[in-house]
C-alpha cells in the first residue's frame, strides 16, 4: 500500500494487482484460472484482476461450509467467544478504515461521505450483532403438570448470501454479521462489478479466528454462481439483495429445495412534503432522499409529492439546490454526486429520462449524461428533476436506479396516501409535517416497510430495514434478523413420578 494526503483523508492507493476468492480460510484462484477486471467507475480505469468463480469453485465453497457447519466448532462456541471474534473483526475494520474506503470508493465510484458512512456502518454491524447474540435465545414455556417444555434457538445451516454493487460492503456486512453471530455458515457471491471490499472482509473474518469454512467469498457470474447456490441441496438459506425480477427468479429455484429466503428488492419510494412542513429542512431532506449515493439505493425517494399550495417555493429552492451539486473526484470532500456504476447503468438512466420526455413530462434540470473534467473517462448523469409527470409514465412506476426524481402536486393528505400507494413497491417513504397527530396517521397508512418522519436516513444497526410488496420480505439490521437465520426447536419433556400411558393399556 501507498498513501497520499488530499483533503484531509488518507487516501491508500492499492497497489494489489489480482483478488483471489476464500474458499475453506484460504485465498485460492478459480479452478479453471479464470479472472475478471473489475474497473474504477470514476475513471474507467482497471484496478485489479478478480478470481472468476466457476460452479466446480461454488462446490468447494458449500462443501466447505456444509463440514464446518456438520463437524465445525463455530456453531459450538459458547455465545461469548464468538461475541469476541465479532468484536474483533470490527476491530481490524477499524484499524484499516481508510483502506476500505479508498477500496470501495475505487471499486464503486461512490463519494468520499458516502463510502466514510457506509463502511462506519459495516463495522458497527459487527459491533451490533456482538451484542444482539447475547440476548437471541429460547424460551421456556407454561405446560400444564409435570412437562416442561423448552423452545432452542439453532443456526439455520449453511447460508449463500447474493449481495448487489450499490453498497458492496455495507450489505456484506448486513448479510455476513447475523449470520455468523448465530452460528451459521455463508458462502458471499458478490456482484461482479465490485467484488474488493466484500473479499477483503472474508480475508478479515479469518484474521479474526473465524475458523475456516465459516466464511467463504466466491466472486463470479450471478446467472451461473448465483443460480447454483439457489438450487444447490446442501443449502439451507439463501438471502438475497438486488432487484425485484431476480429476486422472483430466485424464490422460484430456492422453491425446488423449500430453503429459506429472505428478498431485499427494489423500490419506488414516495417523498411527501405536506404544507406545514419545514421547506428549508424537507428541501435538504429530499435532496438527500434521491441523490445519495447517486440515486443507486433501492430505497430512494425518487417520487417525490408537493403540497399545491408550497409548491412553487419548495421547487424553487430544490431546483436551486441540486444545480449546486458538485460531481467529481470521489475522493474530494466537496464532491456531492459520484460515479454511475458503468456505462449500461448510465444508458438505462437515460433511457428512463428520455421516455419521460416522449411522454409529455418536462426536465427541470439535468436529464442527460455529464462529461467530468479530469474523469472523461467515467460514467457520470446529471442529477435529474422531471415534472408534468402522471402514474401511467413509466419513469413513475417503474425503479430508475439512478440520479432522477418525479416530481407531482397533491391537493389533501388522503390524496396523497393514495399517490404514495399507488406502486408495485414497499419499501422506503418519507413525510415531512410538524403536525404529530397527521405523521402517526400517514405513516400507519403507507404501505412501506420505512417512514422516514422529517428524517432523510433510512437505516441505523437495530432499525428493522425491508419491504412490503414486491420489495421482498424479511427484515435486516436488526435483533430480528437473528430468527432469519435460526430455526426453533421446541423441546417437550417429562419426568414425573409415574409413568405415562397415554392409551391406558
Amino acid at each position: 500500500m501507498s498513501t497520499v494526503k488530499e483533503q484531509n483523508f488518507e487516501v491508500l492507493e492499492t497497489k494489489r494487482e489480482h483478488y483471489g476468492m476464500i474458499i475453506n480460510g484460504e485465498r485460492t484462484d478459480s479452478a479453471s484460472g479464470e479472472t475478471f477486471t473489475t474497473y474504477n467507475p470514476a475513471t474507467g480505469e482497471a484496478i485489479a484482476t478478480v478470481a472468476k468463480a466457476t460452479t466446480e469453485d461454488a462446490e468447494r465453497a458449500v462443501q466447505a461450509a456444509r463440514d464446518a457447519f456438520d463437524k465445525g466448532k463455530w456453531k459450538k462456541f459458547p455465545v461469548n467467544k464468538r461475541q469476541r471474534v465479532m468484536m474483533k473483526i470490527a476491530g481490524i475494520m477499524r484499524s484499516r478504515f481508510n483502506e476500505l474506503v479508498s477500496l470501495e470508493i475505487m471499486d464503486s465510484g461512490k463519494s468520499l461521505s458516502a463510502a466514510q458512512g457506509q463502511v462506519m456502518q459495516a463495522i458497527e454491524d459487527f459491533e451490533f450483532y456482538a451484542g444482539a447474540i447475547v440476548g437471541h435465545r429460547g424460551s421456556v414455556n407454561n405446560v400444564p403438570g409435570q412437562f416442561s417444555n423448552v423452545a432452542e434457538k439453532e443456526p439455520v445451516g449453511v447460508c449463500a448470501q447474493i449481495i448487489p454493487w450499490n453498497y458492496p460492503m455495507m450489505m456484506a456486512a448486513w448479510k455476513i454479521a447475523p449470520a455468523i453471530a448465530v452460528g451459521c455458515s455463508v458462502v458471499v457471491k458478490p456482484a461482479s462489478l465490485t467484488p474488493l471490499t466484500a473479499i477483503v472482509l472474508g480475508e478479515i473474518c479469518i484474521e479474526a479466528g473465524v475458523p475456516q469454512g465459516v466464511v467463504n467469498v466466491i466472486p463470479g457470474s450471478g446467472s451461473t454462481i448465483g443460480n447454483y447456490l439457489v438450487e444447490h441441496d446442501q443449502v439451507d438459506k439463501v438471502a438475497f439483495t438486488g432487484s425485484t425480477p431476480i429476486g422472483k427468479n430466485i424464490m422460484e429455484r430456492a422453491s425446488q429445495t423449500l430453503k429459506r429466503v429472505t428478498l431485499e428488492l427494489g423500490g419506488k419510494s414516495p417523498n411527501i412534503v405536506f404544507d406545514d412542513a419545514d421547506v428549508d429542512a424537507a428541501v435538504d431532506g429530499s435532496l438527500f432522499g434521491i441523490f445519495y449515493n447517486t440515486g443507486q439505493s433501492c430505497e430512494a425517494r425518487s417520487r417525490l409529492y408537493v403540497h399545491e399550495d408550497i409548491y412553487d417555493e419548495f421547487m424553487e429552492k430544490f431546483v436551486a439546490k441540486t444545480k449546486q451539486l458538485s460531481l467529481g473526484d470521489p475522493f474530494d470532500k466537496g464532491t456531492h454526486i459520484g460515479a454511475i456504476i458503468d456505462d449500461s447503468q448510465v444508458k438505462t438512466i437515460d433511457g428512463y429520462v428520455q421516455s419521460a420526455k416522449e411522454e409529455g413530462a418536462t426536465i427541470l434540470t439535468g436529464g442527460k449524461p455529464a462529461t467530468v473534467e479530469g474523469f472523461e473517462n467515467g460514467h457520470w448523469y446529471e442529477p435529474t428533476i422531471i415534472t408534468d409527470v402522471n402514474h401511467e409514465m413509466k419513469a413513475v412506476r417503474e425503479e430508475i436506479f439512478g440520479p432522477v426524481v418525479v416530481v407531482m402536486k397533491f391537493s389533501d393528505e388522503k390524496e396523497a396516501i393514495k399517490l404514495a400507494n399507488d406502486t408495485v413497491y414497499g419499501l422506503g417513504s418519507a413525510l415531512w409535517t410538524k403536525d404529530h397527530a397527521k405523521a402517526t396517521r400517514v405513516s400507519k397508512a403507507i404501505q412501506a416497510g420505512i417512514v422516514m418522519v422529517n428524517c432523510p436516513f433510512s437505516a441505523f444497526p437495530g432499525t428493522p430495514f425491508g419491504g412490503y410488496k414486491q420489495s421482498g420480505f424479511g427484515r435486516e439490521l436488526c435483533i430480528e434478523t437473528l430468527d432469519l437465520y435460526t430455526e426453533t426447536k421446541s423441546i417437550i419433556s417429562y419426568f414425573g413420578s409415574r409413568p405415562l400411558n397415554p392409551f391406558g393399556l
